[in-house]
């Protein structure tokens, strides 16, 4: 198994309040990329919104290859936008994308 960062980015088709910013931010924290070296070095958020609504979500995942921990990053920012109260149509993703790989796992 590999430990790969992974980013997603979407949009935020409505804006996004406060309270849902935080909730989305609590159901990252499992794959919040600080626990990996790279996340750390490059102090790497979990959830990065832009002034123009557009968000990046970057996740930790541990996968076989880049294709499984791509797909399971988008299956995880799924379910974190849903429990944040989100669906595809208040904030669609783009491709998820490999930012790094990292062996050094704290």
């Amino acid at each position: 198994m590999t430990t790969y960062v992974i980013s997603v980015p979407g949009t935020f088709t409505t804006g996004i309040e406060a309270d849902t910013r935080t909730r989305l931010a609590q159901a990252l924290r499992p794959a919040d990329p600080h626990g990996t070296h790279l996340g750390s070095a490059e102090d790497l958020d979990a959830l990065s919104v832009n002034d123009d609504n557009t968000f990046t979500l970057r996740l930790t995942v541990d996968a076989d290859t880049g294709r499984h921990a791509e797909e399971e990053a988008r299956r995880l920012a799924g379910s974190a936008l849903q429990q944040a109260g989100l669906d595809e149509r208040t904030a669609p993703l783009g491709p998820a994308v490999i930012t790094g790989i990292d062996s050094e796992v704290r």
